[in-house]
């Protein structure tokens, strides 16, 4: 194992990264892998010395202090370390030839050694600097005594005594050939290292190779900083405290696309810095590329981990529908930006709460109403005319400015002219793969008070009043086009779609409503009031309806724009 074995060795498990995670299943899957290559059909004869067994990579990069600091592998790292040591400690006393000599391999791996070649047992080839990590002083004590106490209980501890145990039974079942087995773990058991310039390299190398182990995320490299900050204020146990309370809601309420829940909670809170430093550019910086400014001043700010656990805490209330925090006309508005065409809006939300939060954390709720309004008529007036989040970024940024500013959100300079906006949104193909269709309909159900607001977690299909399958037989539509227009389609629980979605609407009317089956079973109908009326005032849905349903969605959010001055 070369890569042990060299001299210039030197590794460091940075602060950034994750505790040691390997429990006894996968000590125990190494093992039998190490164990299968070294003793095919438990024959050391049967060894070919020319195979090789590939253990994987471990990619690291030079820091200041030219230590290796891993990037990947540290878990696989670790546990080879383990398994040496064992293996060391176990060739104490033994005195031929060839246990002496395979324990002195075994030395230049786990020690650092002079020109000669002897171990210095006093420096170690590895160290760890884990900030999450309380037991990482445990590892680096079993590396150099070869001892586990009886109050040592880390995962360092127990895979150390299980590699004990699985040696001394190689021991008494091959006691003849006992110094093989680590022989050819040194030399014909493959660790590829691959060394990149820079931090940035490894990781992207990481992310690259890597499909099995959860890559490095901005948060890790946060949480180290973090960690220095608030260890020089003699605080770590309050920080790692606070660290993994965040960790907890984060990962319980944010379900983001790409990185991890903590990269979304500083992502957002990243909008909030980017306004108060005036940054407007539709340009954004990749996250850690916008913290690492000023050697990470932003996290070094006493005030950054307060509002950060203020933020999780805002949004873990939106998302669990705080009534004791929003009033139902706030959890209205809330319900629909879910149902939202892209995410700009949590963003912009995170925006105005931080600034305009009172001492309690709480906003004035005339206030937010005027704002929740302007982003569902912006947002989504905006995903007619200037399709894509992107075209979005630019009259976004501004208002965030104008938030911090204590300027009024008006989007002066993007308000929608009507006639145009007309004819974007009456030319617009409704089709349900385009989340605007679903922000619409949603918009559409909600906005009105009559309508009663259902957990966010409820899941809704997009319903075909007049049933594809219908057209299909009868061919009764003029204009196949209005099939999928706006005024067709309208939200439904999913489960009552799959029994509602080919009936006509004379059969469908019982799904809406509710009805009791042969068997005596009650099914539920929709909470959507507005189906619930059509059942009970139309005995069929047919094109002329279509074409009146979809005038009327259509010049309501119109006026609805008007209402909220978004029009020119």
């Amino acid at each position: 194992m070369l890569l042990f074995s060299d001299k210039k060795s030197d590794f460091l498990i940075p602060d950034y990264q994750r505790p040691y995670a390997w429990e006894e299943g996968q000590c125990q899957t190494l093992w039998d892998d190490i164990f299968t290559f070294a003793f095919p059909d438990n024959n050391y004869e049967k060894f070919d010395k020319n195979e090789e067994y590939f253990l994987g990579s471990i990619v690291t990069f030079e820091n200041e202090n030219n230590k290796k600091e891993v990037i990947d592998g540290q878990q696989r790292l670790t546990t080879l370390m383990l398994l040496l040591r064992a293996f060391y400690a176990k060739f104490g006393n033994m005195q031929d030839e060839n246990s002496k000599s395979t324990r002195e391999r075994i030395a230049q791996c786990l020690w650092k050694t002079n020109e000669f070649g002897q171990a210095d047992l006093n420096v170690l080839k590895i160290d760890s600097e884990v900030a999450t990590d309380n037991d990482k002083d445990e590892f680096l004590e079993i590396l150099r005594t070869g001892v586990v106490t009886k109050d040592q209980k880390s995962n360092y501890a127990k895979n150390y005594i299980f590699f004990q145990q699985k040696i001394d039974e190689f021991l008494s079942e091959f006691p003849s050939y006992f110094a093989y087995l680590p022989a050819r773990i040194l030399g014909n058991c493959i660790l590829l290292p691959i060394e990149a310039e820079s931090q940035d390299t490894a990781l992207r190398i990481f992310s690259t190779l890597n499909d099995r182990g959860l890559p490095l995320s901005d948060a890790d490299i946060f949480k180290a900083q973090f960690y220095k900050h608030y260890g020089a204020k003699n605080q770590k146990d309050i920080f790692i405290e606070k660290w993994k309370e965040l960790e907890e809601i984060s990962s319980r309420i944010f379900k983001p696309i790409n990185g991890t829940p903590m990269d979304e909670l500083f992502t957002r809170y990243m909008y909030y810095v980017r306004a108060k430093q005036g940054i407007k550019s539709s340009t954004t910086e990749a996250l850690r590329k916008f913290y690492e400014k000023g050697k990470y001043s932003i996290l070094k700010q006493d005030e950054t981990l307060p509002n950060l656990k203020t933020l999780v805490d805002f949004w873990n209330d939106v998302y669990s529908q705080n009534s004791e925090r929003f009033s139902p006309k706030v959890l209205r508005k809330l319900f629909i930006l879910n149902y939202a065409p892209n995410g700009m809006w949590t963003y912009f939300l995170s925006v105005y709460f931080l600034h305009n939060r009172d001492e309690k954390d709480l906003l004035d709720e005339t206030n937010l109403i005027k704002f929740l309004d302007k982003i569902i008529g912006f947002v989504w007036g905006f995903s007619f005319t200037n399709p894509g989040v992107n075209a979005l970024r630019t009259p976004v940024y501004a208002e965030m400015i104008h938030v911090v500013s204590d300027k009024a959100v008006n989007f002066e300079d993007h308000k929608f002219d009507e006639n145009t906006f007309k004819t974007a949104i009456n030319n617009f193909e409704f089709k349900n793969g385009r989340p605007i269709t679903r922000s619409m309909l949603t918009w559409w159900a909600f906005n009105s008070e009559l309508q009663s607001l259902p957990n966010l977690n409820t899941a809704f299909d997009i319903e075909h009043i007049f049933a594809r399958k219908r057209q299909e037989n009868d061919k009764s539509l003029s204009n196949s086009k209005n099939l999928e227009a706006l005024g067709n389609k309208v939200l439904l629980e999913d489960k009552i779609n799959i029994r509602a979605s080919d009936y006509r609407f004379s059969d469908k009317i019982k799904y809406y409503q509710g009805f009791t089956n042969d068997k005596g079973q009650h099914k539920a109908g929709t909470i959507i009031s507005e189906l619930i009326d059509l059942s009970n005032s139309k005995s069929d849905f047919i094109e002329q309806d279509i074409i009146n349903r979809t005038d009327i969605i259509i010049t309501s959010f119109i006026e609805y724009l008007r209402e909220n001055e978004l029009i020119k």
